[in-house]
This record gives C-alpha cells, structure tokens and sequence, in this order.
C-alpha cells in the first residue's frame, strides 16, 4: 500500500453543514423538524405522473447538454410572461443539477485566482466555498442587522477595479426579507459603471407575500444585461431532491456557463426535464404558491404569538427568523442545541450563515411543513 502524505484541504475551514447536523439530532431525539428547508408534504400527483410517462415513454436517456429543449422554451416563456425579458432558449436557457450546482458553476466560469467576489451576510452557506473553490478572493458586507436590507453604502465601498462578481438572494435565506423595486433600481445605478458580473440567486422567487411582486434581476434591463438569473424547480413544486434547476443569463454569460456546466455535470436527468416542461404549460401551481406559503406564514406567526419567542418580519421564502432572548441567553448554536434535544424541536442558528459566525440571538425556523407538524411544534415551544 503506498504511503500518501496527508491530503492539502482546497476547504480547509469547511466541516459537516449545520443542515445536516441538525437534522440528524433532530431524528436523534425525535424532535419536530423546522430546522433544514425542505417540505413534509409531497408535490402534486401530476407532476409525479407526469415524470412515470416520460419514463415509460423512453425518455431514460441523455438529454442535450443545456436541457431539454422543451423545457428551455416552457422557462423562457414564464420569464417573459413574469418579469418582461425574452431568453433565448438556444442561447441563453440552461437546466441545472439544482440551484447550489448552478452557483457554483457560475462562479468557477467567470471568476479567476484573485478576483474579488462579494457576498452580503448572513448568506447561503455554499457561496463561500463555491468562490473559495473558484480562486477568488471573497468580501463579506453584511446586511444590516435586525432589518436584513442591503447596506448601498457599504456595498459600494466594497467595489474595487479587482471586485468580478457580485451574489445577491431575494427572497434571501435565511432572513425571509425581499429586495424592494427601489432596493433594484439602486444596484442597477451602482453597478452601471463597473464590470461587476451579478449573480442573483432566485431559488425562492415564488414565495413572495402580502401581495408584493418579486423583483427579478430580470425585470430591470441593465441588470439582467450582467446577471446569471438562478431559478429552482425544486423549491417551486415542493422536489426539493430532484435538484433541478435553471439559469437564464445573456447568451455571452450563458456561453461561460455551459463551458464548465459540460464539464462537471453535463446535463440533467432527462425523465424530470420531460415532465417538468409538460408541467409548466399550467401556470396555476407557481401563480399560487405565494399565497399556499403564505397562510402557512401565518398560521405559523400567529401560533409563535403565543410563545416567547419574538418574530421578526418575513415577506419572502418559507423561513421564519425569531429573536429568543426573553427565554435565554445561551449562544444560537447552543439554543439550538438545547431546543431540540429538550423541547423537541429543531431550529438552524442564523450564526451559521455568517462566516465569523455573528451571534445576535435569531435563530430561523422553516414553516414548509404539513399544518398538523407546525401546530405540533408551535405547541412545544409555547411550553417554553
């Protein structure tokens, strides 16, 4: 046997995800589990019989490289009919092994040793390892604490002639706050000097609530003219382990893209494709899952009232972020700890997202789950 030397981490600071951990300490102690986003519920029976015809018809096969084609054309067509922008689905569509594979292939295509990537904190705990894998050189710029909004000024100070790329999510994990029109229109004026390429991660674009509208990066031209637009069909129909997902972006952008996605996943399952295409020509599903989401949010909120935990705002995503300070004082990651092992139910600190691991007493709840499961745990923590 030969005697190799120790392995030289590329992801030295990088150990098991806080989703994972938790989720096992969850089944560990049987606690309810409103820690990692994922639904307890299964999606729509069509969509599944949708996916055995495709199968059945012999659709097993590979696929074209960027997607199915059908698939591309059923994307661009919901674009343009959501936010006003036309793709091209020969040029500028692609279907992607689920949103976390898209990010990081956006990153390692356009971003070289060196150069500068920006990511506002509390953020999505891949983009960092994603750009670290890529070569560049991260800057953090946090979110303004308590409001979770985007600080322009500090932002901007972050611009440099070396800064490539620049990540934003909205609706953003884990605060479940959304960007604003004018929270756009700003970033368009900011980034119209620069060669800042935008990556903006939509994953949770149909979770928007209270009647508000998403703001895609798709919507505001000299944005989506630098964006790689990240879209999850997971989220959208409740597959969260199908992982697929897309990317519109301008054809020059795109072309980038498909160079590295050839390379390190090719293409994606083709039966799903097949029924996710057939799925979409029915807009029903997506039109109303904000307000699905959205009675959940306030069942959930309502619930948390009678608790002493405090809600903060959530007008996006399926998350819930709360302050737990009138229970006690322990960091988030031992609250967390403590929560699930003797309340029974499980809970991700937001600390995790933060990459010095910023406490502030929040901890974030996901209220994707069957109504039965969340008043199993609203009634668990109102015994705190």
């Amino acid at each position: 046997m030969p005697n190799l030397a120790p392995l030289k981490s590329r992801l030295p600071q990088v150990g098991t995800t806080i989703f994972t951990v938790m989720s096992a300490l969850a089944q560990e102690h049987g606690a309810v589990n409103l820690g990692q986003g994922f639904p307890d519920f299964g999606c729509d029976p069509e969509l599944l019989e949708a996916v055995n015809r495709a199968m059945k018809g012999g659709m097993n096969q590979y696929p074209p490289m960027p997607g199915v084609m059908a698939l591309r054309e059923a994307v661009a067509d919901k674009v343009q009919g959501l936010y006003g922008r036309r793709y091209n689905p020969a040029t500028e569509v692609t279907v992607t092994a689920g949103a976390t594979q898209a990010i990081l292939t956006a990153l390692l295509a356009i971003v070289h040793p060196g150069d500068e990537v920006i990511v506002l904190e509390p953020c999505y705990d891949s983009y960092i390892p994603n750009i670290e894998l890529a070569g560049g050189r991260v800057v953090r710029v946090p979110l303004v604490p308590g409001s979770f909004e985007p600080d322009f000024d500090r932002i901007e100070a972050a611009l440099t002639p070396r800064t490539r790329a620049l990540l934003i999510n909205s609706p953003h994990n884990p605060s479940g706050t959304t960007w604003s029109d004018a929270q756009m229109l700003r970033l368009q004026a900011m980034l119209a000097p620069t060669q800042v390429v935008l990556i903006s991660d939509e994953v949770y674009e149909h979770m928007v609530f209270d009647g508000k509208a998403h703001q895609s990066a798709c919507r505001f031209p000299d944005l989506a003219e630098r964006s790689l637009v990240v879209s999850s069909f997971g989220k959208t129909f409740h597959v969260t382990g199908w992982k697929v997902g897309t990317v519109v972006a301008p054809a020059a952008l795109t072309a980038e893209f498909r160079k590295v996605h050839q390379f390190n996943v090719f293409t994606v399952n083709t039966p799903m494709q097949v029924a996710l295409a057939e799925y979409l020509r029915k807009p029903e599903p997506y039109l109303t899952l904000p307000d699905f989401y959205q009675s959940k949010r306030d069942r959930f909120r309502q619930g948390l009232a009678r608790t002493r935990f405090k809600a903060l705002p959530s007008t996006g995503t399926y998350f819930q972020c709360v302050q737990y300070g009138a229970i006690s004082d322990q960091s988030e990651a031992d609250f967390c700890r403590w929560l699930t092992t003797e309340v029974g139910v499980a809970a991700i600190p937001l600390s995790a997202f933060y990459a010095d691991g910023f406490d502030q007493g929040i901890v974030r709840f996901c209220f994707a789950k069957q109504d039965a499961t969340l008043d199993d745990a609203l009634e668990r923590l109102a015994a705190i």
